[in-house]
């Protein structure tokens, strides 16, 4: 039969003909064009048809090609947007959060295109029938829940009954039950089957005996075997998930439920009489849901039941430790981070210069020979023949990485090798921790769980000390010791960093001076800063720098005095600071700590033969080059991998001079080749490492195109007949409208100027204003052309299925008007019950889905509203209308821009790290890398030589088990968990990934207590050329102590 098309195609086609069946479809050679495959489906054309012409065939491919595309970006970008969902655990919430919201949105745009509707999957019943059951299992439950919790507070049911439920969770339970509610649609409809004899046993077991996939003569019978799965799925739908009955059956509940659709093959003779499967299925999980949730809190026996060994045995194996993750730097909701920036903001601006907590310090003990003050000066260990101890900085971030480092420095030995020969290595007697203990600022809670946990968890403190207790009287050593010097278990001395500093060093004040121990190690200081004398006549000098990267007066006097009365000249001094100045004065082209300096020039004079610092999370050593100038100090060492995020030590790999003196680098970990290759991660990892940052830099895209939404004149893209025109004019709107934000808009323009303030000011300070100038708005231009692009794609996708008749055609009500026109047929309600819903709701029954359906179809509301400004400017609008317009495109806009400006950001930083070698902290902090992770072991041996180990874990482990040896080990009462052989009580899940069975040896040096090699040439050098000098600068230095001094009997008047 002849079949004409619509006279505006334009596409030549000559005849088409086919077959089915008996009958022909032919067109006469019309001129037409084919708009895309929606007039493919309307001609119903089979898969099998013959086209002659080949311009039909090209034209048809040409437009399902479009079509498919749009498919390919849309599930790209969903693909995209979820990644850093697969495959890792993240905050549940949010997770959640982005699974369902993409699955909307996801949803309501394939809903709409055309390629599933060719294909014969018509999605409107579906997704009605979703929204209808979601809506009402929420009503439904909500109800339950009010009356349940009013039953509780009555005294009704039991007391553990008053835990609230998650609303979330009872959310994605009623979407779970409204799709396995369409998924039962799907394949079985609503239909109520009409059977002449019930299916008897002996039915059944006929049928199930002639269903076979194997059946001998049907071996080979495919479609056979197909439409037996067929009749085995009507089987199942009409016998086995049959409707429970009919409404004879239950006479009250024949008002209150829903009834089937007949299917009878035109032979019915009035409504059905059978309950609806569908409101069967609903009602059976909806009775489950509360079942279980009055049982769960109105039960009390397994609260107190006591557990089998089979149970406790497998409870054991699901115990982990609650560890906290990495600190997310970028994320955009994190309140630590927020308050992070005030508590800096008010301590640089109210507190620097105005109120420093070292002076309170020194004002609150007075002693007359500042050498002998015993809460800073700790001479204890001087008297043994041989010391063991470590250095760590910078812990406190991710649980892992700092359980792993604690871990190995609870040992009791550890046992590698150094080069060639095997070494075992001793738990240190004293442990140095150089400052930054919980990130990202300091607080009762980053203390607790970021600092003081893992190393609870290494190593048990005394059963008899409680953590809330405040030490009244350190140092406070076990009972039956009499003297510190005669303790024999772990102590630890700790300097602040700067993030220590951020609240004033209030946290640190009351958990390392007012505590007495770190897990199982001591903590005898009372100062943020103290002197150490060591065996040997080693000294180790624990300063804080504060905010000012520098010491302060009356610090300067302290070790000005204990310099000049107790350190010799063969002596031999350890200064340890938080921030290695050597490496960032070089890198920001600066000179800070100059009082340190002073300190270490004038009066140590050469006795210096280490500086070790953290606040780089890296390992790096430098040692002097011998020449004709004094070296004031020998070594420089930055090993601040306690625990933190990694930074990257390419970008020091120049650095070469620090007091006049020549340096080379000995050793760094990780490689500059591993540092480099890591930075690539900026590029492949950001939006998975900082998924958080969608909310922000979604929201930053958006405001830069803002003023854009719609674009209405878009013909001459779509009119382009080649490529390159399409490109053409595609990059000609995207600069035509950069010129219109520009010129006209007002949101996109504030939004454009903020954003470029913002990132010349992100550029570090040490570029010149002109190179920090460009490399922001090359920057900019970057992210403004990205979100350009973004804008104008989902522009092209709404005009094109404007264009075909996909959107936009009745208006903001499209689902739900066509819902309500098959619902009777479909859903027969013969005894009035939505009626009395809706009477007893006052209307808000068929209204709230109504919305929900509106809610639901966001591209719908996009496109009728798009065309309204369109065709009547945006004055037609209402402010309510703008803001729902608004909303919708920012759903899509969204999902479609968080992983192109995580892209961008993340590009950015990699170019800058690795050619312009700026924002070392940004560029690896964004990695939130946890492994590469280091301490440093020292060994005073008995002919006073200092020996040093840099160890170090690459890879540290995720998962950990309780640590069997630990928990079998017999327990001592009253022992102190130092003398135990297994003292940690976690290890790696997997005995290869365990940082004891890991560990290795990076860096091995030795520093001779004689100096031979260069000391002596210092000092005679020093003392030679400075006399002269020193009766000038002493002499000064005196007179500013004697001010001090005198400034003491003003303490008072300070306090």
């Amino acid at each position: 039969m002849p079949f004409s098309l619509p006279s505006e195609h334009r596409c030549h086609a000559s005849l088409l003909k086919t077959t089915k069946g008996t009958h022909f479809i032919s067109v006469r050679q019309p001129t037409f064009r084919l708009p895309l495959c929606t007039q493919i489906q309307a001609w119903k054309l089979p898969l099998y048809s013959s086209y002659p012409d080949q311009s039909v065939i090209d034209c048809w491919l040409d437009n399902n090609i479009k079509w498919w595309s749009m498919y390919a970006c849309l599930f790209g970008f969903f693909y995209f947007f979820s990644s850093p969902f697969i495959r890792k655990t993240i905050k549940p919430s949010y997770s959640n959060f982005s699974r369902w919201y993409v699955a909307w949105i996801v949803i309501a745009a394939v809903y709409h295109l055309p390629s599933f509707q060719s294909m014969g999957v018509d999605m409107r019943m579906n997704l009605s029938l979703f929204l209808t059951i979601y809506f009402s299992s929420v009503l439904f439950l909500l109800v339950f829940h009010i009356i349940f919790l009013g039953l509780w507070y009555i005294g009704l049911v039991a007391r553990v009954a008053g835990k609230r439920p998650e609303v979330l969770t009872i959310l994605q339970n009623c979407a779970v039950l409204s799709i396995a509610c369409c998924v039962f649609y799907s394949h079985c409809g609503n239909r109520a089957f009409l059977r002449e004899k019930p299916l008897d046993r002996r039915n059944s077991a006929r049928f199930s005996f002639s269903f076979s996939f194997w059946n001998k003569e049907e071996k080979h019978a495919w479609l056979s075997k197909l439409l037996h799965i067929h009749e085995w799925k009507d089987q199942i739908c009409s016998s086995w998930f049959a409707p429970v009955g009919s409404a004879s059956d239950y006479p009250f509940l024949s008002k209150w439920v829903i009834y089937g659709e007949l299917v009878c093959s035109g032979s019915c003779s009035g409504p059905s009489d059978e309950i609806s499967p569908i409101y069967s299925l609903w009602a059976t999980f909806i009775g489950l849901y509360m079942a279980n949730y009055v049982v769960e809190r109105s039960t009390g026996w397994a609260l107190t039941h006591p557990l089998s060994i089979s149970e406790y045995e497998k409870l054991k194996e699901q115990m982990k430790p609650d560890f906290l993750d990495m600190v997310p730097w970028y994320s955009g909701t994190s309140a630590d981070l927020f308050k992070t920036v005030f508590d800096l903001l008010v301590s640089v601006t109210l507190f620097v210069g105005r109120f420093d907590m070292r002076m309170m310090q020194a004002s609150m003990t007075k002693v007359k020979d500042e050498a002998q003050r015993g809460d800073l000066l700790f001479d204890h260990l001087s008297d043994k023949e041989e010391l063991w101890f470590d250095f760590m900085a910078d812990t406190g971030d991710g649980g892992n990485s700092s359980y792993s480092v604690a871990r190995l420095l609870a040992q009791p030995s550890l046992h590698l090798k150094a080069g060639d020969l095997p070494h075992d290595l001793p738990r240190g007697d004293l442990l140095l921790i150089g400052g930054d203990l919980a990130y990202p600022n300091p607080s009762t809670f980053t203390y607790e769980k970021r600092f003081f946990r893992p190393f609870q968890h290494a190593l048990q403190p005394p059963p008899w000390y409680k953590l809330e207790h405040i030490a009244v009287n350190k140092p406070e050593i076990p009972n039956g010791i009499p003297h510190l010097k005669h303790y024999d278990g772990p102590q630890c001395f700790v300097i602040p960093g700067n993030h220590d500093w951020f609240d004033g060093l209030n946290t640190f004040m009351r958990y390392i001076c007012h505590k007495s121990w770190l897990g199982g190690w001591l903590l005898p200081q009372k100062k943020s800063y103290f002197a150490l004398q060591l065996p040997k006549r080693w000294w180790v000098f624990g300063l804080d720098q504060a905010l000012h990267g520098d010491i302060d007066e009356y610090q300067f006097k302290f070790f000005v005095e204990l310099i000049r009365k107790k350190v010799r000249e063969n002596d031999s001094v350890i200064i340890m600071t938080h921030e290695p100045n050597w490496l960032l004065d070089w890198y920001w082209n600066e000179m800070t700590g100059t009082n340190v300096a002073h300190l270490i020039r004038d009066y140590l004079k050469g006795r210096c033969k280490l500086r070790m610092a953290g606040d780089l999370h890296h390992y790096m050593r430098h040692s002097f080059i011998p020449s004709d100038k004094p070296v004031y100090v020998e070594h420089l060492l930055v090993n601040g991998c306690g625990g933190s995020f990694l930074h990257p030590t390419h970008v020091f790999s120049n650095f070469n001079t620090f007091y006049g003196s020549s340096y080379e680098s000995k050793a760094a970990y990780p490689s500059y080749e591993d540092s480099t290759r890591i930075a690539l991660g900026n590029i492949l990892k950001f939006r998975k490492k900082n998924w958080q940052f969608d909310f922000i830099g979604g929201i930053i895209y958006f405001i830069l195109v803002f003023s854009m939404f719609p674009q209405c004149k878009l013909n001459h893209i779509l009119q382009d007949d080649s490529w390159s025109g399409h490109l053409k004019s595609f990059f000609g709107t995207i600069w035509d409208s950069f010129v219109y934000i520009i010129e006209h808009s007002y949101v996109s323009l504030v939004g454009t100027v903020i954003l470029l303030l913002t990132s010349y000011s992100f550029v570090p300070s040490k570029m010149s204003r002109k190179k920090r100038a460009i490399i922001g708005v090359i920057h900019v231009s970057a992210h403004m052309t990205a979100a350009l692009i973004l804008m104008l794609l989902l522009e092209l996708a709404i005009e094109t299925c404007i264009r075909h008749q996909l959107l936009a055609t009745s208006g903001y009500h499209t689902l739900y008007e066509w819902y309500r026109s098959v619902e009777s047929e479909h859903f027969p309600d013969p005894t009035g019950l939505r009626a009395r819903i809706e009477q007893w709701t006052f209307g808000l029954y068929p209204a709230c889905i109504k919305y929900l359906m509106s809610a639901f179809d966001v591209p719908e509301v996009m496109a009728v509203t798009r065309n309204r400004i369109c065709k009547n400017g945006m004055e037609s609008l209402s402010r309510s209308g703008g803001i729902i317009y608004y909303a919708s495109v920012f759903l899509y806009f969204w999902l479609f821009s968080t992983p192109v400006v995580s892209f961008v950001f993340g590009s950015y930083l990699y170019v800058c790290i690795n050619w312009l070698h700026i924002h070392f902290d940004e560029a690896f902090s964004s990695l939130r890398i946890a492994n590469y992770k280091s301490f440093t072991r020292f060994h005073i041996t008995s002919n006073g030589d200092l020996e040093v180990f840099a160890l170090a874990v690459d890879k540290v482990p995720k998962e950990w088990k309780l640590d069997p040896d630990w928990e079998s080990e017999q327990k001592v009462p009253y022992q102190s968990n130092h003398h135990r052989k297994f003292p940690s009580k976690w290890s790696a899940a997997t005995s290869q990934q365990d940082p004891v069975n890991t560990v290795r040896v990076v860096d091995h040096f030795v520093i001779n207590a004689s100096a031979t090699n260069k000391g002596d040439d210092v000092k005679s050098t020093l003392a030679n050329q400075g006399e002269s000098q020193d009766s000038n600068s002493v002499q000064g230095n005196d007179e500013k102590i004697n001010l001090l001094n005198q400034s003491e009997n003003q303490d008072s008047l300070v306090l």
